[in-house]
């Protein structure tokens, strides 16, 4: 029996119109990714993690970044077991992450 550990983030209130979209557009990396993976495109993947660094941060996803980051970097030497590991953390951080607005 899997234990449903979450992770709450807190986010200002005042991105709470635009956080949910955010989110999505990971879920939709997370659809894109294996099959570019699949294929060996590592300029999309290099693409992907660089948006996620530059973007995670920003909306309070600071481990965003971090997995956007590496995966930018995996992507750069042609690194596919780092890249997927990194997707696999994206997973499981999009499947733990609640935000809170304050």
């Amino acid at each position: 029996m899997e234990t449903k550990v979450k992770l709450r983030i807190t986010i200002d209130k005042d991105l709470a119109d635009i956080v949910p979209g955010y989110l999505e557009n990971r879920e939709k990396d997370v659809i894109l990714l294996p099959q570019a993976i699949r294929e060996n495109d590592f300029d999309s993947l290099k693409m992907i993690g660089h948006r996620m660094k530059g973007s995670g941060a920003g909306y309070g996803f600071q481990q965003i970044s971090d997995i956007g980051n590496r995966m930018e970097q995996a992507a750069t030497i042609q690194d596919l077991d780092t890249i997927r590991d990194c997707l696999d953390q994206l997973i499981d951080y999009l499947r733990k992450v609640e935000v809170v607005y304050e």
